[in-house]
């Protein structure tokens, strides 16, 4: 079932227009509904896809996740640079928030200033156009990454 629903997820995004904050609920309804060879179609159209439109990984028809090696923006040390690879899709509000501010899926963060005691983050988002945030502990808490580099610069 997680593979086709990630697979749902992927084709809503990117080939009928859906927003990323609005797949997941429709991907629910519609997962109970399609065949495997239908799921199989849809991957192959989106050129077998290995994570969905919020990073996490699209197991293979065999049921396989390959590993990887997350950790939690919050956890990140500061000078450190990350790349943002998966975020949860279940608070739709949470999505569309993060849209607005850049932070989706293969964006490039670079951590700043940590305050104590799960004090907010300051961080560099990369793009088109960087930019400064800062973020609160729990939001942070809710972005996985890879780590790039060991510092920033």
């Amino acid at each position: 079932m997680v593979r086709r629903h990630r697979i749902l997820e992927t084709y809503l995004t990117s080939k009928l227009g859906y927003d990323w904050d609005s797949v997941h609920q429709e991907a629910e309804r519609l997962e109970h509904a399609v065949s495997d060879g239908l799921i199989e179609r849809m991957a192959m159209a989106l050129g077998n896809p290995r994570h969905d439109p919020h990073g996490a990984p699209i197991p293979t028809p065999a049921g396989y996740i390959e590993p990887e090696e997350l950790v939690a923006l919050s956890q990140v040390a500061e000078g450190k640079v990350a790349e943002l690879r998966r975020v949860s899709d279940k608070d739709p509000e949470l999505l569309r928030y993060l849209a607005s501010l850049g932070l989706k899926p293969g964006v490039s963060i670079e951590v700043g200033v940590r305050q104590p005691f799960r004090g907010p983050l300051a961080v560099r988002v990369g793009g088109p156009t960087p930019r400064e945030l800062v973020l609160g502990h729990d939001l942070a808490a809710a972005l996985f990454c890879e780590i790039v580099t060991k510092e920033a610069g």
